[in-house]
Order: structure tokens, then C-alpha cells, then sequence
């Protein structure tokens, strides 16, 4: 019998796993997506709006996308519709977005197509496929039997790291929870990474309800507007925070040049730095998580235990450092010789995320402090592995 293959709670809290691409910022991953809707209600219009905006890198329904290829499979369609379609969105063909109006099922051959796409576009970022029941080749519609097929398509996105979203139907009842709307058993919705419902308030009012739910995104629901073929939120989209964690790191590191003590003590030393709170969890989740952008600002560091404690190790190394020892933070000097974030969104645009940097044209402020007892046996280190 083949022994089971596990992994030390130490081995999966110490290692920096590839983190999770978006297709669209708060919306969609990698992974695999589901978008119900009522028949003719305008799902096709928002996948294709969808595709394109990817295509292009555009913003959808308020949400930044993440430029890529996009596979469109119109398998309900014909390549004139598709044109007539896509000439009431653009006038400008993109080069990045590809259609198919046939493909083959769904473990006969649809998996092959689309690793044969994804083979000869590497830069593959979302497939749609419109409507899941044209690939489906189960009859039963149980729920051991939805879960079995979509599994194929879910462990197929994580391979290809790609996001596959596939157009489904609602259910005519009205159910108060829309998710339990999706057509079919709830091992559609229980198999899929997230799903996306799309429910008119008054049928043909072009007005709608999106409704969103997902592992890796937040629940949510906006008012949509069906607008010169495009479904438009009517809400005000909340904007995604600036992730400004090895900005912090980096400037403290900058300061320091190392560090040797517990996830605690390094927490109460970015409060008195950087006016901040940090909780010790998050902020070991937070330097695993950016280890690889950590490592571009020149930023070391590994785990190890004493006395039976995990102890950080953080080193500043400056000749890796690709901001040239520049801070990234932009300080606002008070009297307390703390910094306030009021300024951080500048210096975030500035640097354009994880690989440029500002014009670093701030100073730093006294505000040294001072690292806390790090007089601990020294034991046999145990580094970050990443994969």
C-alpha cells in the first residue's frame, strides 16, 4: 500500500508558496469560476466584456485586470454573432484574444485542446467556456456526479495556473440565498473556486445584482446597469488597499541591517517605527507570503527554534536591493517621530508595484530603535524554502 504523503504543520508555516495570480483584482484567480444567470439575461455580453478587458488589460466592472491571453469558447454562438458582438464593444481588434465555436467535452479531449492552446500562448490568463452544458458528457446530475466532472476543469486551472470561467444557468425558482439558484446540485458551486450570479431585479430591466463569492475573494454584491452592451456596477467599488508590507519591511531592514528575536518583538518594533499595528500570525504569513519581493528589496530571512520559541532571522543585504537603497515609504515626519501611511499611496504608484521605485526623494527620520534581547542559544537554522 502506498504510504500517505504528509507535511509537518513547521514545513507548511515555513515554506513560501508561488502566491495566487488574479485575472481581475478582487474578482477573479487562478482557479476555477462560475457565472450563473437567467437565459438571455446578458451573460455572454459579460464574458465577452470580460475577455476583452483582459485582453486588453482594461478595467471590468471596476475591477483591474491583469493583461494576458484570453480563450473565448462561444460554443452556443457563431462566428457572426461574435463579430456583431464584439463591434458593439470595440473598433479596435486585439491581438490577445482568441475564439472557438466547437471544442470537444469534457473528458474527451476538451482538456487536451486547451493544454495544446496554453502550450502555444504562454501567457494564457483566462478561458471561458459558454455554456458548461455544451461540454458536459454526464447525464447524472447528482451531486457525486457534478463534483466528479468539474473536477477535470479545477484541477486543469491549477495546473495551467490559468482561470477558467464557465457560463451556467439559474434555476427558475427564486431562492433567497442566489447562490442556491445555480442550476443543478451543489457540487457545481462546492466544486468551483468561486462563483458569480448575475440576477435582474424585473425581467428586461436591464437592471441586476451581481453576486460574488469565492475561496480566495471577498463576498460581495453590487448593483450592475445593463449600458450600451456592457453591465456597468452602480455602486461605488471599494479600491483595493495598497499592499505596502515590504515597503515597511524594507525600510526598517534598511535601518536595521538585521534582526534576530520573535515575530512579537519585531511587531512592537514596526509600531514604534512605522505607527502600525502588526500582529505576530499575520506579520510571519506576511514575510513568507512576500518572500520573493522581499528578496528583490534585498531583504533576508529564515526561521529557526529556541528554547523551543521560532525565532526570526531578517538580514538587509544592499547590494541586492533593487530600489538602491532607496526608502519607499514616503515619511511624514511628526512630532512623535513616527511615519503615517497619508502619503503611502504616492510612493506605491511611484514604484509600480514590486518592481520599480520611487524617485526616493525622502529622508529618514531619528526614530532608531533598539532590537530587544536576541541573546538566545543559537540552534540549527531552518531557512525558507520556496516553491
Amino acid at each position: 500500500m502506498k504510504k500517505l504523503e504528509t507535511k509537518s504543520c513547521e514545513e507548511i508555516m515555513s515554506t513560501a508558496y508561488k502566491p495566487l495570480a488574479y485575472c481581475i483584482d478582487g474578482l477573479l484567480t487562478q482557479g476555477l469560476y462560475l457565472l450563473a444567470g437567467a437565459p438571455k439575461v446578458g451573460k455572454s455580453w459579460l464574458a465577452l466584456d470580460i475577455c476583452l478587458s483582459v485582453a486588453k488589460g482594461e478595467d471590468v466592472l471596476k475591477h483591474r485586470t491583469h493583461i494576458g491571453t484570453a480563450l473565448y469558447l462561444c460554443l452556443e454562438d457563431s462566428y457572426q454573432r461574435i463579430q456583431n458582438r464584439l463591434y458593439e464593444l470595440t473598433d479596435e481588434p486585439t491581438e490577445n484574444l482568441y475564439f472557438a465555436i466547437m471544442s470537444k467535452s469534457l473528458g474527451n479531449g476538451l482538456e487536451t485542446q486547451i493544454e495544446k492552446f496554453k502550450s502555444e500562448h504562454y501567457d494564457l490568463k483566462l478561458v471561458v467556456i459558454d455554456t458548461l452544458q455544451m461540454v458536459r458528457k454526464e447525464k447524472d446530475c447528482g451531486y457525486g456526479a457534478d463534483y466528479k466532472e468539474l473536477s477535470v476543469l479545477k484541477s486543469l486551472a491549477d495546473k495551467l495556473a490559468i482561470t477558467i470561467l464557465l457560463v451556467h444557468h439559474t434555476r427558475k425558482c427564486y431562492d433567497s440565498d442566489p447562490f442556491n439558484m445555480i442550476s443543478g446540485s451543489t457540487g457545481i458551486s462546492g466544486c468551483v473556486d468561486g462563483s458569480m450570479v448575475l440576477l435582474e431585479s424585473k425581467r428586461g430591466s436591464r437592471e441586476a445584482k451581481l453576486y460574488c463569492v469565492g475561496r480566495d475573494i471577498e463576498n460581495q454584491e453590487y448593483r450592475v446597469l445593463f449600458h450600451e452592451h456592457r453591465w456597468t456596477p452602480c455602486d461605488e467599488i471599494a479600491p483595493t488597499p495598497p499592499d505596502i508590507f515590504s515597503f515597511t519591511i524594507h525600510d526598517f531592514m534598511m535601518e536595521q541591517q538585521s534582526f534576530i528575536g520573535s515575530a512579537t518583538t519585531l511587531c512592537d518594533l514596526l509600531y514604534q517605527k512605522f505607527n502600525r499595528k502588526y500582529f505576530p500570525n499575520r506579520l510571519s504569513r506576511d514575510l513568507i507570503q512576500h518572500t520573493e519581493e522581499l528578496e528583490r528589496y534585498g531583504v533576508l530571512f529564515n526561521f529557526r527554534r529556541s528554547h523551543g520559541c521560532r525565532i526570526l532571522e531578517l538580514e538587509y543585504i544592499a547590494s541586492g536591493d533593487s530600489s538602491d537603497g532607496r526608502i519607499l515609504w514616503v515619511e511624514v515626519i511628526e512630532s512623535t517621530g513616527t511615519r503615517n501611511s497619508e502619503n503611502v499611496y504616492s510612493a506605491l504608484f511611484q514604484c509600480g508595484g514590486s518592481s520599480k521605485t520611487g524617485d526616493g526623494n525622502s529622508e529618514m527620520g531619528d526614530g532608531r530603535t533598539t532590537l530587544g534581547d536576541s541573546n538566545f542559544i543559537e540552534t540549527t537554522a531552518m531557512p525558507v524554502s520556496v516553491l
